[in-house]
């Protein structure tokens, strides 16, 4: 149809010629309120945006002389974060000379992946030595 027979059936309608589709050819254009229909795309991308999670990144920080029970609860902490389907950044704190030992700060690291070996885990980052702290990534698969 010629846009300005088109046009034509739109005003006598009291309503807007809008083009859904430009780049088909021919170009697709509906005869509607384009008031409401702005508002219907609106309201769709918000209930959209509604249902996505957006992934955050925990962070768990710990010294390499970690207790056993203050393991157990950061251990617990990373289990949930990782089923909330979040990415956790574990992160082994040296301070003055225990620059000298962070094998054993490596070694904890290891122990939390380890430990978290029969959850559904991602390393995404292998624990390496970060200035004064040793980090280690994990994700959910």
């Amino acid at each position: 149809m010629p846009t300005s027979q088109a046009l034509r059936m739109a005003e006598e309608a009291d309503l807007d010629l809008v083009v859904i589709s430009p780049n088909q050819a021919p170009p697709v254009a509906k005869i509607l309120n384009y008031g409401k229909y702005k508002y219907e795309l609106e309201k769709k991308a918000k209930e959209a945006k509604k249902k996505q999670h957006v992934v955050d990144i925990k962070e768990v920080k710990v010294r390499y002389k970690i207790d056993t029970h203050d393991y157990e609860v950061r251990l617990k902490n990373i289990r949930k974060f990782i089923s909330q389907g979040n990415k956790v950044k574990i992160v082994v704190m040296l301070r003055g000379r225990e620059m000298q030992h962070s094998h054993l700060a490596i070694e904890l690291a290891e122990r939390f992946i380890a430990d978290l070996a029969n959850d559904p885990i991602n390393v995404e980052k292998k624990p390496m030595v970060e200035g004064r702290n040793v980090t280690a990534w994990l994700a959910p698969q």
